[in-house]
């Protein structure tokens, strides 16, 4: 671990190689685990107010999750965190006809009808960030579902900062990236 300004950073996002490799495991982060996308407060209001240009991009299971659930769920520990389908896939993920799991946010996104890319911890995956009090954790996150992105990364020589340098900017700032540029050019 070491400090880069506010953040306690583990030497996994420098060490570690990933790159997603959506081919082989079809978007299975936005369908597999227990709980939907973290969420932060900022985001739950981004939600309500885009829902309904993000609403065409979803498919009818979704908007009824969404419908029933809200645009964001609070779970029994106070986390704020995207609504489930039946308790399984993210309520705003999409399907390709191959069945390759997307975001209908970030569709929406692409598509220039909204300017809010996604819930910050879906853009920096697998990169997860902790907040506390006085500082923040940031952490790889190893899945066994996501062993094809680590391969691709070792086969390509990126190591997980890289990969999500657009998504780690976004959260901490340029000057921030810039200094754990300087860090790992140092090492």
């Amino acid at each position: 671990m070491f400090q880069l300004g506010k953040t306690i950073v583990s030497e996994d996002i420098i060490e570690k190689e990933f790159v997603c490799n959506l081919a082989s495991c079809k978007g299975a982060c936005c369908i597999e685990g227990e709980a939907g996308a973290p969420l932060n407060e900022e985001e739950v209001i981004i939600l309500k107010n885009i829902y309904p240009k993000v609403k065409p991009y979803l498919r009818p299971e979704g908007i009824k999750a969404i419908e029933n659930q809200g645009t964001h769920v609070i779970t029994a520990l106070s986390e704020l965190e995207t609504p489930l389908v039946n308790g399984k896939e993210c309520a705003y993920v999409t399907f390709s006809d191959n069945g390759t799991a997307s975001c209908g946010i970030e569709d929406a996104f692409n598509e220039g009808q909204i300017d809010f890319k996604k819930p910050i911890s879906c853009h920096l995956y697998p990169v997860r960030v902790q907040e506390y009090s006085e500082f923040s954790a940031v952490n790889y996150h190893k899945w066994p579902i996501c062993d094809a992105a680590c391969s691709l990364g070792n086969t390509l020589k990126v190591p997980v900062y890289k990969f999500t340098k657009e998504a780690l900017i976004r959260k901490f700032g340029l000057n921030w990236f810039l200094q754990l540029e300087k860090l790992v050019s140092e090492l």
